[in-house]
C-alpha cells in the first residue's frame, strides 16, 4: 500500500487540478492500487468516477501512463477534459493527421505527456510496442475491460490482443477498469490479461440517484413523450432494438419539435460522428440509438435514459441505463418492455453456438425476470452483481414508490393461474391462458372445450392485460417456465410448492405511466440553488465550449454550475472553493463566471417590486441575434422554431424570448404559455407575494416547468410595471 503521505499528496493534486476535496471510498482504494505498483482490477458502476482512478495516479507518478480505450470519441472527451484541467494528455488514433502523430511522439520522447490514450489494436502493433518499450511507462490502464471477456455483455475480439502486454512490459503494473462485471467476468478479465495477484476493488453497484421504472409497453409514443416533455431542453438517450425503430422514432420526435438525432451502425461514419457531436455539444437534446451508441460517452448531464424494449441482458441494462445521472444528480431510467422483445432477441441470437449461445440464453432469462419481477429494482440489480442491498424501500423505483400496486391476494391469484395452466395440460402460451382465465369467447377456446374448465373465467373480474402481467411475473419468479418455440407454459417445482401454499409470489398491478420527474428524495447533490442563474451559466458554458471546440461538460459539469448558482462567489478565492474548480479552470474562467454571477445578482429582484428605469449606461443594446429573435417572436414563432432559424440552442432562444417580452412590455404570454398555465402562475405569485421562480415552482408542485415559468413571470412583471402606482400584488 502507498504511504499516508503519498495519498495526502495525491489529494493535493486532486484539489489542484480537478477541484475536488476528497475521493469517494472505492475511488480511494483504486487510486491507492494505482500508486502501489501492483496489478489491479477495479469495478465501479457508471458515474462512480472510474476514470479518475487511473488519471490521478498518472499525474502523481513519474513517466507516461498508457490508457487503452475502445472509441475515438471517448479518447477525445477524456483528453479534452484533462487538458482543460491543465494535465498534458494526448490520444493516438486513425483520425489524426501524420504531423500531429509525429508531434505526440516528440512529446513522449521529451517526457512532456502524462497520459496517452490508444485503441487496443493500435497499441498492440509491433511498431507501437517497440516505441513504448523505450519510454518510461508508469503503468498501463485498460478501460472498458469487460470487452476482453466472452462472458461479458460486449465482447470485442481486438481486446484479446492485450494478453501480450504482460510479456512485453514485465515490470509495468496493469490495471483493468470496468463499470459492469459479474464474478465470472472478473475472473475471466484477470485471466485474459495475465494479471499478477491483482488488488480486486468492486464498488457498490447501487446508483441511488437513478429512478428506475420498468413497465409493460402500452402507447409507446405517449410513454416516451411523457418523459421527454418533462425534461424538454435537457439531455436524454432513447434505446431501441432495430435501426428501423430508431429512424422512425427520431423522425417523429423531430416532427414534434424535439431536437433529436438517430444513431446506429447503418448510418455513414460522417452522419454518426455528426449526430454524436451534436448530442455531446448540446446542439441535440435527444439521441435515439441502438446499442451501437453509449459505451465511452462521457457526457455527465444525461437526465434520462429510455428503453423502448427490453435489452439483451441485465449487464447491458446496467451499462446503458447508467448513462443517466453520471454527475450524481437525480435522473430517470424508464424501460418499456413487451413479451415479444425476448422472442426478438432469441431470433437475433440464433446464429450463436456453444458457450456463447448458452450464456446469451442465461442472460436473456435474467433480464426477463428483471422486467417482470415485482421486487425493488435497486435491490434486484445490486443482488444480481453479488452484493447485498441494505435498505427496505429504495424510494426510487416503480415497485417501492407504489406499494399499493402489490396484490394482497397474490397467493390465491397465483394458484388460480397455475391451476389453469395444468387444466389446459401445459400445452398453451401465456396469452391463451390469460384468455381462458378472463372468460374469452375466442373460437379456439370454444373449439378446445376450455370454456368448460373449472378455471374458465376464474379471473373474469380482471382485464386480460393484468392477468397476462401476472403470468409473466410468475414466470419471472420461477413458478412457470415458457418452453419451446411457441413459449408453452409449464409449472415448475417451485410452482407446485405455490399450489400447495408453501410459498407466496409477489404480484403487482403495473401502471404503464411514466414516472414523475425525479425529486432527488434519496440524493440531491446541490440544494436550493438559483435556477435562473443556473440557466444563464449554462448558456455561458455552452458559448465558452463552442469557442474552445469542446463539449460543454468539459468546461464545467452541471453540479459545478449548481454549486456556483447556490454559493454565488464574489472573488477568485471563493470561486476556487467551488466543487469541480481547479487552479487552471479558475484562472481560465473565474473572471468570466464571476461577472456573469454579479450581473445576474444585479438584474434579479428578490421580490415583486417594480424596478426603476435603468440609466442609459446600464442598458446593454440587443445583439444582432436578439434582434433577429425579436422579429421571429413578433411573428408568433415558437421557441423551437426560432432556435432552428437562428441556429441557437433552445435555452439561449428562451432567454431571448424573456428579454424580448421585458423590452416590449408584453403582458400576454401566448402563444408560448397557455392561458391556463398563466393563470396558475399568476395565482401562485399572488399567494406567495413573490416572483422568484423556485418558490412558485415548489408551490405548484412542479406542475409547471421552469421554461414556462420564465416566460409567465416576465409577463407578470410587465403587468405589474404597467399598473398604477402601488406595488401591492392584486391592486
Amino acid at each position: 500500500m502507498p504511504t499516508a503521505d503519498a495519498l495526502d499528496s495525491a489529494l493535493d493534486v486532486l484539489r489542484q487540478y480537478w477541484g475536488y476535496d476528497e475521493l469517494r471510498p472505492f475511488q480511494r482504494e483504486a487510486v491507492a492500487a494505482g500508486l502501489n505498483g501492483r496489478d489491479s482490477l477495479v469495478v465501479l458502476p457508471t458515474g462512480g468516477g472510474k476514470s479518475l482512478c487511473y488519471q490521478l495516479p498518472a499525474v502523481c507518478q513519474e513517466g507516461l501512463a498508457i490508457v487503452v480505450s475502445p472509441l475515438i470519441a471517448l479518447m477525445k472527451d477524456q483528453v479534452d477534459s484533462l487538458r482543460e484541467c491543465g494535465i498534458p494528455a494526448a490520444a493516438v488514433h486513425s483520425a489524426l493527421p501524420p504531423a500531429e502523430r509525429r508531434e505526440i511522439a516528440d512529446d513522449i520522447r521529451a517526457n512532456r505527456l502524462k497520459l496517452l490514450y490508444v485503441a487496443p489494436e493500435r497499441l498492440c502493433t509491433e511498431r507501437m510496442l517497440d516505441f513504448l518499450a523505450e519510454c518510461p511507462v508508469s503503468f498501463i490502464a485498460i478501460d472498458e475491460a469487460h470487452c476482453i471477456s466472452n462472458w461479458g455483455h460486449d465482447f470485442r475480439p481486438e481486446y484479446r490482443l492485450l494478453g501480450q502486454l504482460r510479456d512485453r512490459f514485465p515490470g509495468v503494473a496493469l490495471h483493468a477498469y470496468t463499470a459492469t462485471a459479474t464474478e465470472a467476468v472478473r475472473r475471466d478479465i484477470a485471466s485474459q490479461l495475465n494479471l499478477r495477484d491483482p488488488d480486486v476493488i468492486v464498488g457498490l453497484f447501487d446508483r441511488p440517484n437513478l429512478n428506475y421504472r420498468v413497465v409493460p409497453r402500452g402507447d409507446l409514443w405517449k410513454q416516451v413523450t411523457d418523459v421527454v416533455e418533462r425534461y424538454r431542453g435537457e439531455s436524454g438517450v432513447i434505446y431501441s432494438i432495430s435501426r428501423r425503430e430508431v429512424d422512425e422514432l427520431a423522425e417523429r420526435l423531430k416532427r414534434a419539435g424535439y431536437r433529436a438525432v438517430p444513431y446506429h451502425a447503418g448510418l455513414s461514419d460522417v452522419d454518426r460522428h455528426r449526430h454524436q457531436d451534436a448530442f455531446l455539444n448540446d446542439k441535440a437534446d435527444i439521441v435515439v440509438a441502438t446499442v451501437a451508441f453509449g459505451m465511452g460517452i462521457d457526457k455527465t448531464n444525461v437526465r434520462y435514459v429510455i428503453h423502448t424494449a427490453a435489452p439483451k441482458s441485465v449487464e447491458s441494462y446496467q451499462q446503458e441505463s447508467g448513462r443517466a445521472g453520471r454527475d450524481g444528480l437525480p435522473s430517470d431510467c424508464c424501460l418499456f418492455f413487451g413479451t415479444r422483445d425476448f422472442v426478438t432477441w432469441r431470433k437475433m441470437q440464433d446464429q450463436l453456438t456453444g458457450q456463447a449461445a448458452e450464456q446469451a440464453l442465461v442472460n436473456l432469462r435474467e433480464i426477463e425476470r428483471f422486467c417482470t419481477g415485482a421486487t425493488c429494482r435497486h435491490r434486484t440489480l445490486v443482488e444480481y452483481f453479488g452484493q447485498t442491498y441494505e435498505g427496505q424501500n429504495c424510494g426510487a423505483c416503480d415497485i417501492c414508490t407504489d406499494p399499493t400496486a402489490l396484490l394482497d391476494d397474490a397467493l390465491i391469484v397465483g394458484q388460480k393461474i397455475l391451476s389453469c395452466v395444468i387444466r389446459v395440460k401445459e400445452g398453451f402460451g401465456a396469452d391463451y391462458v390469460a384468455q381462458v382465465l378472463t372468460g374469452s369467447k375466442d373460437q379456439r377456446i370454444l373449439a378446445n372445450g376450455h370454456d368448460q374448465l373449472s378455471t374458465y373465467n376464474l379471473l373474469g373480474n380482471c382485464r386480460k392485460a393484468e392477468v397476462r402481467q401476472w403470468i409473466d411475473q410468475l414466470a419471472g419468479q420461477g413458478f412457470l417456465e415458457p418452453t419451446g418455440e411457441f413459449r408453452v407454459l409449464c409449472v415448475t417445482p417451485a410452482g407446485r410448492q405455490l399450489l400447495k401454499g408453501e410459498t407466496t409470489p409477489r404480484l403487482s398491478k403495473r401502471s404503464q405511466a411514466a414516472p414523475a420527474k425525479a425529486s432527488g428524495s434519496r440524493r440531491a447533490a446541490v440544494a436550493d440553488f438559483d435556477v435562473a442563474l443556473f440557466e444563464r451559466l449554462r448558456t455561458l458554458r455552452r458559448e465558452l465550449a463552442e469557442a474552445r471546440g469542446v463539449p460543454p461538460f468539459v468546461v464545467f459539469g452541471d453540479v459545478t454550475l449548481q454549486d456556483l448558482a447556490r454559493r454565488k462567489p464574489r472573488s477568485l478565492e471563493e470561486f476556487l472553493e467551488t466543487y469541480g474548480v481547479g487552479e487552471k479552470k479558475c484562472n481560465e474562467y473565474g473572471e468570466i463566471f464571476l461577472k456573469a454571477i454579479a450581473d445576474g445578482e444585479d438584474s434579479a429582484p428578490a421580490a415583486p417590486a417594480v424596478r426603476g428605469p435603468e440609466s442609459p449606461g446600464d442598458v446593454k443594446p440587443p445583439s444582432s441575434s436578439q434582434l433577429a429573435a425579436d422579429e421571429l417572436f413578433r411573428a408568433g414563432r415558437s421557441i423551437a422554431e426560432a432556435a432552428a432559424t437562428l441556429g441557437r440552442a433552445e435555452s439561449t432562444t428562451r432567454q431571448y424570448l424573456v428579454d424580448f417580452l421585458e423590452r416590449d412590455g408584453r403582458c400576454d404570454p401566448e402563444p408560448w404559455v397557455s392561458p391556463e398555465i398563466f393563470t396558475q402562475v399568476d395565482g401562485a405569485a399572488r399567494e406567495l407575494g413573490d416572483f422568484r421562480l423556485k418558490p412558485i415552482f415548489d408551490h405548484l408542485g412542479g406542475a409547471v416547468s421552469y421554461d414556462q415559468l420564465h416566460v409567465a413571470v416576465a409577463c407578470l412583471r410587465n403587468a405589474l410595471k404597467s399598473a398604477t402606482s402601488g406595488n401591492t400584488m392584486g391592486e
